[in-house]
């Protein structure tokens, strides 16, 4: 086993430790099948050839599932579309999630429900659309539990706008250009392990509280990221490491740096070097 390795192991069982605390006494107590549930959502056609839909989770009381980047100890939504049909393309959008903190760790996610609206791209247009896969995900209340969600539905392509879809995406994060990002400069420096990151962000406060998150994207995994105000510069700085053994690649325009503030979120993709 290589150092790299053993250094992920210690920070993923450190993050479950932290998590799952006595799982087995909460889980006698909760019927798994009560905690959430899945639905798929109807948008019908978009006016560029596309389809939109939705996954929709309801949480139970006082729980909560994981976004895309869920931060010091929270375990990453994964998602498998085999069995769909008619599908080219498929593009997530995430609302903005909220900050926790969870047995000392902060985490990144969602309460209550989330609708994460879908765009797909059917190969033929026209054509019936079958959305069917399963979508592995956390859910924590006092502890953590992973999970795995099933489902299979047929599009209803004379479907109307739906609200829930048309609401979650209005609660996306603000582009670069809505928030007014002047720039986005990064350098990169080694580490034993793997790649630092400093970016330095121009753009105005997001809010009294800024909390920043840096992607590295599927072939690499990101510590929790430092950032801090410097003015009209927002500092961030993150550790990338390689999801497995060998050398370590970091491609500047594929970074995406995430911005959570008390008044609005920020989605910022690429960066130039500096």
């Amino acid at each position: 086993m290589t150092t790299q390795l053993r250094i992920r192991l210690r920070l993923a069982l450190l993050a479950c430790l932290a998590c799952l605390g006595l799982a087995s006494a909460s889980l006698a107590r909760e019927n798994l099948a009560d905690l959430v549930s899945i639905e798929v959502l109807d948008g019908g056609p978009t006016k560029d050839g596309r389809y939109m839909g939705a996954l929709h989770l309801r949480l139970a009381q006082g729980w909560k599932t994981y976004w895309r980047a869920p931060g010091d100890a929270g375990i990453p939504p994964r998602f498998d579309w085999k069995g769909s049909r008619n599908v080219a393309n498929l593009r997530i959008t995430w609302p903005t999630p909220e900050l926790f903190l969870t047995s000392g760790f902060r985490t990144i996610g969602y309460h209550d429900e989330l609708v994460l609206p879908i765009e797909i791209t059917p190969k033929s247009a026209g054509a019936p659309i079958r959305i069917k896969g399963r979508m592995e995900l956390g859910l924590c209340k006092d502890v953590c539990i992973p999970s795995e969600l099933r489902f299979d539905h047929r599009a209803d392509l004379s479907a109307g706008r739906h609200p829930a879809i048309a609401a979650a995406l209005a609660a996306r994060p603000y582009s670069a250009a809505e928030a007014r990002v002047r720039g986005v400069t990064c350098r990169l420096s080694p580490t034993p392990y793997g790649m630092k990151v400093s970016a330095r962000i121009s753009m105005p406060s997001a809010g009294r509280e800024e909390y920043a998150v840096i992607e590295g994207g599927a072939s690499l995994v990101a510590t929790e990221t430092k950032s801090w105000r410097e003015g009209r510069e927002l500092v961030a700085e993150a550790e990338l490491l390689p999801a497995q053994d060998g050398p370590i690649a970091v491609d500047r325009s594929a970074l995406r740096f995430t911005v959570l503030g008390t008044s609005h979120a920020v989605d910022i993709r690429g960066c130039t070097s500096g």
